[in-house]
């Protein structure tokens, strides 16, 4: 299977566009927002033409041969020897810092290109960079296939004891890929047909969505501020932002159709000849989470709809003194409340106050994000569209991306992606191999920031229009967080599954997307015709199959989390930060016992339900 380093380090993007007259809008909307902060990239290297790159890159490719040559074919000797702890061990920690260094060779080259997707010199540096990684990763392959062909007894006597016992918890998810793993030069195939296969298509997929123009308001948008416009106060504007994106999306979607239907057949080819029987397996393996948990949290959400989505779209149309929303007024913001720019300052104040009063060490992590400048804030034009925390590599540190506005929901980003930023510093001590976090928790520490910003915001508010309007745009977040995705997550299976029987028309496309849409946001919501593509611009779809409903598995999570954190247990702050320190070092379940939750519990995911429902109950009481 792929490096993990070089895996982990793929990134996509675009952003915003403004020419003439919208470049004083533009101005002003920048001066509103105060000074926003850009990245610093020279903790990793200079720049794109840095000595110090080129002089690492041909170290990788070199590193990744010797390290072949010295123990290809080997393990099983070692393994058998007088003192197989300590050889193993050594081996390990060759191959986790050669990790280390592929990692922070692909990050820098990832984060250079989410700055501009756009510019022809950073694509070539990105491309040849993954080439020639992919390429020396090759060498790799044999060492996870060759630990797994030594029998567990063995394996078990030098992990007892010794060296060897600190990498036990990633020997151990070795092994459960083991089933699915191929033979040497299969997988060496597989590694270096990425390159012109999924990654190809991934690029595609990213230069055509960079490439989009949106025009509104007599501008020519990129997608990320054309999205933004939904949530404008202006309903003509909202609906103008809607039809753009209907229009340009459709007039794509020979494209779209075509990147969907090659990624879903490659990964159906992949998933067979690895043995996987489900369309979704490959990805509970890699989160280390049973499918069976992943049902049970589907079933839950799903069976919550009417409670949920549908009672509180229900609610909102009432508000708007209509009977139905039409799909552009999902996330418009409540009438007759006050809109506000909300300045960078402000926004980077609000969440360390918020995370301070929870932990000041939890304060401190993120607040050297701002002081080091490891965030990028602005939008620019060819900028990655939406947010990311990197964590680059455990010798290096993380690297927030967010493409603030202003908005309230910008603050709430903000929260989010520092709270994977502290996780990921907390986890780095792990090192390159057991520092990564499987998706299961993956989304604790950023939905928990979220909830802090949130619960702190709301209780320094008076004004209940202004806290009816918090509230509502929490509980809109978390229906997108948990209803939209398990949505989504249904909406892939289809695709994947109807794959299998022959390539899909782009209106089969839409026929799938707007079952799921309908069955996930209700009578309450008019889906009206123009809203068929809007599958199309959504990333993960692409990049990362099955990744969504990672997000509706932690924000349960954390609402289960915060439920025992209210009840002010001694302790949790300390057991918290453990969890999160463990990075991946440690199973979910083992994380999650000494809260007293269990997700393989079928009322788990109910915890998590209900606190969304009673916010829902909250909002209505108001309306009396």
């Amino acid at each position: 299977m792929p490096s993990r380093a070089v895996a982990h380090a793929i990134l996509s993007g675009i952003v915003a566009n403004a020419e003439g007259a919208s470049a004083a809008r533009a101005a002003a909307r920048a001066a509103d927002l105060g000074a926003l902060p850009e990245w610093d990239l020279t903790d990793l290297y200079a720049g794109i033409d840095s000595p110090d790159f080129t002089a690492d890159l041909v170290r990788a490719e070199a590193d990744c041969a010797r390290f072949s040559e010295r123990y290809a074919g080997r393990l099983a000797e070692i393994a058998a020897g007088p003192d197989a702890s300590a050889g193993l061990a050594e081996a390990v920690a060759a191959y986790e810092g050669i990790e280390d260094l592929l990692g922070r060779l692909m990050s820098f080259a990832g984060l250079v290109y989410s700055g501009d997707t756009t510019d022809e010199l950073r694509e070539k540096f990105y491309g040849d960079t993954q080439e020639r990684l992919t390429t020396a990763s090759s060498h790799l392959l044999f060492f996870a296939l060759e630990l797994n062909r030594i029998p567990d007894a063995i394996m078990d006597r030098a992990m007892a004891e010794g060296p060897l016992t600190h990498y036990a918890p990633w020997i151990e998810d070795l092994r459960r890929e083991k089933p699915f793993q191929l033979d040497d030069r299969t997988e060496k195939l597989f590694l270096e047909k990425s390159v012109t296969g999924r990654s190809a298509w991934n690029r595609l997929f990213d230069g055509t969505i960079a490439s989009l123009r949106f025009p509104v308001q007599g501008e020519q948008l990129t997608l990320e501020p054309t999205l933004n416009k939904l949530q404008d106060p202006d309903g003509a504007v909202r609906r103008e932002a809607a039809g753009a994106l209907s229009e340009i999306f459709r007039a794509n979607l020979r494209t779209f159709t075509l990147i969907t239907n090659t990624l879903a057949k490659d990964k159906e080819i992949s998933d067979r000849w690895r043995g996987f029987t489900d369309v979704a397996d490959a990805r509970h393996l890699s989160n280390r989470v049973e499918p069976e948990v992943v049902a049970a949290l589907v079933e839950a959400v799903q069976a919550a709809y009417p409670r949920l989505s549908h009672r509180y779209y229900r609610l909102k149309a009432k508000w708007f003194g209509v009977e139905a929303l039409p799909y552009w007024d999902r996330n418009a913001p409540l009438p007759k409340v006050d809109q506000r720019t909300i300045p960078w300052s402000e926004a980077r104040d609000t969440v360390l106050d918020a995370y301070g009063a929870f932990s000041p060490r939890m304060a401190d992590i993120a607040r050297t994000f701002f002081d080091r400048n490891w965030i990028d804030a602005p939008t620019r034009p060819g900028k990655a569209p939406g947010a990311f925390a990197h964590p680059t590599v455990p010798s290096a540190h993380p690297y927030v991306l967010v493409n603030y506005q202003g908005k309230p929901r910008d603050v709430m980003t903000l929260a989010h992606e520092l709270g994977h930023g502290v996780h990921q510093v907390l986890a780095g001590p792990n090192g390159a191999l057991m520092a990564p976090t499987p998706l299961t928790l993956a989304e604790t520490a950023s939905v928990f920031g979220e909830m802090l910003t949130f619960r702190r915001l709301l209780a320094t508010t008076s004004s209940v229009s202004q806290r009816r309007a918090m509230l509502a745009a929490k509980v809109e977040d978390m229906i997108n967080t948990v209803v939209r995705q398990i949505a989504f997550y249904a909406f892939e299976r289809k695709v994947h599954l109807a794959r299998q029987q022959g390539e899909l028309t782009a209106e089969q496309i839409n026929g799938l997307w707007m079952s799921v849409q309908a069955e996930s946001l209700g009578p309450a919501i008019t889906l009206d015709a123009g809203y068929e593509p809007f599958w199309a611009y959504i990333p993960h779809f692409i990049h990362s199959p099955f990744y969504v409903y990672a997000y509706a598995f932690g924000d349960c999570l954390v609402n289960s989390l915060y439920g025992v954190y209210a009840k002010a247990e001694d302790g949790f702050v300390e057991r918290y930060f453990a969890l999160l320190s463990a990075g991946g070092a440690k199973p979910y379940g083992e994380l999650l016992a000494p809260f007293g939750l269990d997700a393989r519990d079928p009322g788990f995911w109910q915890i998590g339900l209900s606190m969304i429902e009673g916010m829902i109950v909250d909002l209505e009481a108001m309306e009396g």
